[in-house]
This record gives structure tokens, sequence and C-alpha cells, in this order.
């Protein structure tokens, strides 16, 4: 009698929380999606005309920013000149199975561009998957007039292979230059708007970077300087169609979602608690299993 009665009171608790974790989602709000309102890092297209002019931005940083494309295509026909001064073509660089990371810059800029890239090889130095090995690098300089400076680029890939201290990563960490109607190809793409000032000889643009699938789509965006290397990992990951990363990474992942706004990945509640409650709900009925059996005998 007092076996029947336990048997009962887990049936009864397995009911109850099976209700739990079907009402939980409805009662928790969904995460706070953060937007970015500056021009600069704005995932729609942003107008100078809208809500006028009293930003206080110069007028030539509200013509620059990143326009997401998610899921647009790269050019990878665009031709460009590698670190040797060869002549290459994007899709070189692609269908070879491994996700690729992209940054615009130019080599010679006095300050952000050498911060993306410094930012860049932090954050990779903080993950455990290897350039080269796991996914691609590319950099590519939106600046024509370097394209006629062969040993720029080759100086600049010595040093941050140096910075990055790993074994292999020469292989696939690329610096390119390129003209003016290949630079634009790519630049039109992906969304990156900059603009040349002449007053001061240096160019008005954004910082960020994109990582792109094997197939060259735009998977997803990271902006400024500083990148998580818990983001950049999961954005590795998910570009390459969840084919990198162990089992535990994989579950990992599930629990964290990627905000467009943002180029952040955020804690999924809701994910979690479905976790949970299935965890839960599979632990109980296993119980009540064990409760059976041992009634039977």
């Amino acid at each position: 009698m007092k076996k029947s009665s336990a048997i009962s009171a887990v049936l009864k608790l397995t009911l109850l929380l099976s209700l739990s974790v079907l009402l939980i989602p409805a009662i928790v709000s969904a995460q706070k999606a953060e937007h970015y309102n500056s021009p600069l890092y704005s995932p729609k297209t942003y107008d100078p005309n809208q809500a006028g002019t009293s930003n206080g931005m110069p007028p030539i940083l509200q013509k620059v920013g990143i326009e997401q494309k998610l899921n647009g295509q790269l050019p990878i026909d665009a031709q460009f000149k590698d670190e040797n001064g060869n002549i290459i073509k994007l899709g070189d660089y692609f269908n070879n199975g491994k996700p690729v990371i992209l940054a615009l810059v130019y080599y010679e800029c006095p300050m952000l561009c050498n911060e993306v890239l410094n930012g860049l090889t932090g954050s990779l130095k903080g993950i455990s998957f290897n350039a080269g090995k796991d996914f691609d690098v590319i950099a590519i300089s939106f600046d024509a007039r370097e394209n006629e400076k062969p040993d720029l680029a080759k100086n600049k890939k010595a040093s941050y292979l140096a910075r990055y201290g790993r074994e292999g990563a020469e292989n696939g960490w690329h610096f390119l230059t390129g003209t003016q109607p290949e630079i634009d190809k790519v630049t039109q793409a992906v969304g990156f708007n900059y603009m040349f000032d002449e007053s001061t000889n240096q160019f008005a643009h954004a910082g960020g970077i994109m990582v792109l699938t094997p197939e060259g789509k735009l998977s997803r965006y990271f902006y400024g300087i500083d990148y998580a290397p818990k983001d950049l990992k999961f954005g590795i990951m998910d570009s390459a169609n969840n084919k990198i990363g162990n089992p535990a990474e994989q579950l990992y992942l599930y629990c964290f979602h990627y905000d467009p706004a943002s180029g952040k990945y955020g804690f999924a509640i809701l994910k979690v608690l479905r976790l949970m409650g299935v965890a839960t709900v599979l632990g109980l009925i296993g119980m009540f299993l064990v409760f059976w059996r041992y009634n039977r005998r």
C-alpha cells in the first residue's frame, strides 16, 4: 500500500512539473534587445536627413557606418593582391569547409584599424580554435593607394602572425590589397560605408568585423574594437554550421542567442528553462520506472 502511495505521489509530481515547464516560457519575458542608434553601428541604413542634424556629429561621420546584410553573398570573384604580390580571387579562400573572419581596414591607418586588428588578435588568442585549421582570417585594405605598396601588407602580416603566435596561422591569415572597383564590390556587398577626408588625408570609417560561412555568406557582425572571445567563438561555430566544436560546446552554444542589434551573444533564458524542464521530466520518468520495477518485484 505504501509503495502504491509513493508511486502515486511521483506521478502527481511529474504531472505538476510538466505543467510548470510548459507555463514558464509564457510568464518569463524575452531578453531585452539592445538597440544601437549610432549611425556608426546601426544595423539599418542610416539616413542623415532623418531627425535633422541635432545629433552634433560632423557631416562626414553621418555618412559612414556598417549596414548589416546578413545572408548576403560576398563577391568571391573579386580579385585582389595578396601579401606576396600574387593576384588571387576571394573564392580561393572559400569552399574549403571553413568559416572566414573578414576585417576591412587600411594598413597605414593611424589609429582605429590597428585597434580593430589588435582586438581581433587578442580575441583569437582567447579561443581554442586555430586560424588556418578551423577558420581563415582575411584583412582587406579599402585604401586603393596601398595596392602599389607591395611590402605594406607583407609587413602587416608578419607583425600580426608574431602577435598571434600559433603554428600554421600563416596559411590561414591573409592580408590583401586591391584596386578601387574591386574594393567597392566588397564594401558594398557587406554594407561597409566609409569616406575619405581630404583635410586630414585619412578615411572616416567604423570599426568592426564580419564572420562568413564557408560559401561566402555573411553570418555575423561584431562591432567596435573589442570582441569577447565567447562571442567570436560562437560566431565561428554558427558560421561553420555547427561543424566546429565538441558536443559540450555545441550544447553550450544552444544556451546563447545572437542579437544582431548589438552584435553579441546573450544568455537565452527560455532555452535554458526548456533544457532544465526536459531534464527534470526525464529524471522523474526514470525515477518512476525504478519504482515501478521495484514494485513489480
